[in-house]
């Protein structure tokens, strides 16, 4: 299974534990060359371990992965012909849910008609403009009710969403 003519990444009885948590559970995989393939599942379910183990950030509690029929163990990151697009969405750790949607409304300024000159005056919106906005953008990622959580515990796919309802 390891021939890189065959398949570019293998990865053979892969496990990833994290303390009592098994992210990962003895996934053996072939990926052949020009292969598109997806990793699917609810959050939590281990896609993003996997990708990270592929790509040298985390080491596999057991197993082997091979990329180009060698052997990676041990390997760094910056020594495996891979490519990663992160999943952290440069959320901010200190906030909660709430406050990483609503930071940028905080700044935000809108139009507030003309000054006696005849400029355009702007200003910023009030408290209650920006908890009604950011309550909304939480109903429509559906994570109403979670504006109160840290993001640091939410799943990859809750702070995606959060990014994006940011």
């Amino acid at each position: 299974m390891t021939d890189a003519r065959d398949n570019i990444i293998v990865l053979e009885d892969v496990t990833k534990r994290f303390g009592d948590v098994t992210a990962a559970d003895s996934v053996s995989l072939g990926v052949r060359r020009g292969e598109f393939v997806t990793l699917l599942g609810p959050s939590g379910c281990g896609k993003t371990t996997l990708l990270r183990m592929i790509a040298g950030f985390e080491p596999p509690t057991s197993g082997r992965i091979f990329i180009g029929g060698r052997d990676m163990e041990g390997g760094p990151p910056a020594q495996r012909p891979v490519n990663t697009v992160f999943q952290k969405y440069a959320l901010f750790p200190h906030l909660t849910v709430f406050g990483n949607v609503a930071f940028g409304l905080k700044l935000l300024r809108v139009p507030a008609g003309k000054d006696a000159r005849g400029r355009d005056k702007t200003r910023r919106l009030r408290a209650a403009e920006i908890k009604e906005k950011t309550e909304r953008a939480l109903r429509v990622v559906g994570l109403e009710g979670m504006g109160s959580r840290m993001v640091g515990t939410l799943s990859g796919g809750q702070q995606q969403r959060v990014a994006i309802a940011r």
